[in-house]
């Protein structure tokens, strides 16, 4: 089995999950880490006892010496330097959101297209073992033909203003940041399109919404009725209602390590499903396993899924009020 040598783009908190999951998975080795500041680049190196590390990410992107590089910074940046490494040849996981508006999403689509190369947003909740045994078990027919979806993925971070989740020029806001967590959960147990998008949000002082509830209308009849906020706690229980029964996540709905399958008339049934670590391990070796095979994208996250749940931050951004500098009218 070949290695796959990897690169960290970044050193932010998720780039420490990455790197903690990278030493924890069979078939990957952590190679190189880069940021603007070579200290900040060596201070993480040290943590993680990675050899190699760079003061520049253009530095890192013409090094010969990793297969795959990690996006792990603002948003807004994701793009650029997805493309930068891509020119290169290097294969990209980059942290969702991919990137901050369809345009810019297909400008990513095309370059990996003409470098074929393999990209993959970091979707890792759809790879993780809850969320695959609960699509087993709705797409089985047990709960019936699904009629709802409910989500609420929200957190306080009042505390830290100067973050860049609230800076419009890095992409900031709830939709992109953590709403595209409620939208990809419901994506996942729906299988036909969107006709209509309702929202309504509540913009901080920066322009970027803070709280937002949005309502997806599917062709099917179903609705799924999603929250997302930065500035406000609200329980983590995510539920999909069928025909016959329904399922509850115990918190964190997006990736659920444990839930119950509630069927009208029976005992409700309860589903345990840790990860293999920190939950990044599965899109790892996801990652590994189609870099070996020369793919240019994953089956469970394709960039078409990608692309889908882009177009509908785009659209709830547009109805809400959020512009980004990137925007194009």
């Amino acid at each position: 089995m070949k290695t796959i040598r990897w690169g960290i783009i970044g050193t932010g908190d998720i780039a420490h999950r990455f790197a903690e999951a990278c030493k924890n998975t069979e078939g990957a080795n952590l190679e190189a880490v880069a940021s603007r500041s070579k200290e900040k680049a060596d201070k993480f190196a040290d943590e993680f006892g990675i050899k190699h590390r760079f003061g520049s990410y253009e530095e890192m992107a013409e090094w010969d010496g990793i297969d795959a590089a990690y996006v792990a910074t603002p948003h807004a940046t994701h793009g650029p330097f997805a493309m930068l490494f891509m020119n290169h040849g290097k294969a990209i996981l980059s942290e969702k959101p991919i990137t901050v508006n369809c345009n810019e999403l297909q400008k990513m689509i095309d370059c990996a297209t003409q470098n074929k190369v393999f990209m993959m947003e970091a979707m890792w909740a759809r790879l993780t073992p809850g969320t695959i045994k609960m699509l087993e078990i709705v797409q089985s027919g047990a709960i019936g033909k699904v009629k709802g979806i409910q989500a609420a993925f929200c957190y306080d971070m009042s505390d830290e203003p100067g973050h860049h989740a609230f800076n419009p020029v890095y992409g900031g806001g709830s939709i992109l940041d953590i709403g595209c967590y409620c939208l990809s959960f419901a994506s996942w147990h729906m299988d036909t399109p969107v006709v209509d998008i309702v929202a309504e949000a509540e913009l901080g002082v920066t322009g970027v919404d803070v709280h937002c509830c949005y309502l997806i209308k599917y062709e099917s009849g179903a609705i799924a009725s999603l929250t997302s906020a930065m500035m406000l706690n609200k329980p983590g229980d995510g539920y999909i209602f069928g025909e016959k029964g329904y399922i509850k996540t115990k918190d964190r709905f997006y990736a659920p390590e444990e839930f119950t399958v509630h069927i009208n008339d029976q005992e409700p049934q309860t589903y345990k499903c840790p990860f293999l670590g920190n939950g990044f391990e599965e899109q790892i070796l996801e990652c590994n396993q189609c870099i070996r095979e020369g793919k240019l994208e994953s089956d469970f996250i394709p960039h078409a899924q990608s692309m889908k749940i882009m177009k509908q931050m785009d659209e709830i951004r547009k109805k809400v009020g959020v512009k980004y500098p990137l925007d194009v009218d």
